[in-house]
């Protein structure tokens, strides 16, 4: 086997965790070392892993500095994405960003400039991207199966499910709901569209229920959001609806939806935490009938070749290393997140100031 790519992760918190065991199944990947502010934190990850010889540090521009890289995960809190992926391309390393790419529209900016001065990856962590259904709903809309797209909906949404901890703190995460699960949605809706160009945003966020010890214990100290709504204007006529919540008195905001000129296409959302898919429909007019499809899992002649399930969350992390190990392309690149970052921005800025916003996206 040749060299294996070295890699850090940079912030030790939960979702470490879920990058450190796939980059220790693979037999080409060796982490070499971990960061994070909170002194002793990283050590102890480290040693978790049987790591006991990599170094560990408190700062991020140090690490990526004092050992050889070849890539990094950035696990730290929202607000930091930017300071420590800027440290790291600087530093001439590979970048997997967890999501959302950043808290505000220049930070994202300001990551891609310094991406371009690299000349390094910056893939951000939208793991549902490897989701098989996922997969074939974009290839369906983007085969032109119901035309032009013209209105896209989110649904979904937990009827409970504040995570707390730094999620709830505005100083950490910046924004709660939205930046959790809410960027999800986002990616979900607009990558099968080929992400066209935010013009405007109208939003409403709100924080009923984490604010409300009735329903969040450590209310006192809540300061996100946990619903938001926005109305989103689009190049090429599309208009956007986005709802998310973390807590509500519904089981479901609705289901996802494209409309298109000759079709529609449905996702209706289980009633569960994690919001998975019960079933995928498409909607046509067959010789003036109207019809109404289940899209199945594609299967081939051969009986037992059925699609396997994947962890699409190692699959992310594998997308990463053969891209390092190859020199790209980037597998999520950031240069089309950060149309996804601009609506994250327009929303919380439209529901601060309680009017709508133009969207601006500076030149990179």
């Amino acid at each position: 086997m040749g060299k294996k790519i070295r890699i850090g992760v940079i912030g030790t918190g939960g979702i470490s965790h879920l990058h450190m065991r796939p980059y220790q199944s693979f037999d080409d990947v060796e982490v070499v070392g971990a960061c994070d502010i909170v002194p002793g934190k990283a050590r102890a990850f480290l040693d978790q892993y049987g790591l006991t010889g990599a170094p560990a540090f408190e700062s991020a521009a140090e690490f990526v500095k004092s050992v050889e890289l070849d890539g990094v995960s950035i696990c730290t809190y929202n607000t930091t994405h930017a300071e420590c992926t800027i440290a790291a391309l600087e530093a001439g390393v590979h970048v997997l960003c967890e999501k959302p790419m950043s808290f505000t529209l220049q930070q994202a900016v300001d990551m891609l400039r310094a991406q371009r001065r690299a000349g390094k990856i910056l893939t951000i962590g939208f793991q549902p991207r490897y989701g098989y259904m996922r997969r074939k709903v974009d290839e369906m809309i983007d085969s032109g199966a119901i035309g032009k797209v013209y209105y896209v909906q989110s649904g979904g949404g937990r009827r409970r499910g504040i995570p707390g901890g730094t999620f709830i703190s505005k100083q950490n995460a910046g924004y709660g709901c939205l930046g959790d699960i809410g960027c999800y949605s986002i990616d979900e809706c607009l990558h099968a569209i080929h992400y066209p160009k935010p013009l405007t945003v109208s939003a409403i966020a709100t924080n009923h229920f984490g604010t409300n010890p009735k329903y969040w214990k450590d209310a006192e100290h809540f300061e996100v959001d946990d619903f938001s709504v926005a109305l989103v204007r689009m190049e090429g006529g599309v208009t956007f609806v986005f709802k998310q919540a973390w807590a509500m008195h519904a089981n479901s905001l609705g289901n996802t939806l494209w409309l298109g000129t000759d079709g529609g296409i449905e996702v209706r959302n289980g009633f569960d935490e994690h919001n998975h898919p019960s079933s995928v429909i498409l909607y046509t007019d067959v010789n003036g009938m109207q019809v109404d499809s289940q899209v199945l899992p594609s299967v081939g002649f051969n009986a037992y070749g059925y699609p396997k399930d994947q962890d699409n969350f190692a699959a992310k992390i594998r997308g990463f290393v053969d891209a390092v190990k190859t020199g790209g392309p980037d597998p999520i690149p950031g240069a089309e997140i950060i149309r996804n970052q601009a609506i994250c921005d327009g929303i919380y800025r439209s529901s601060m100031l309680g009017k709508e916003v133009e969207i601006e996206i500076p030149e990179i």
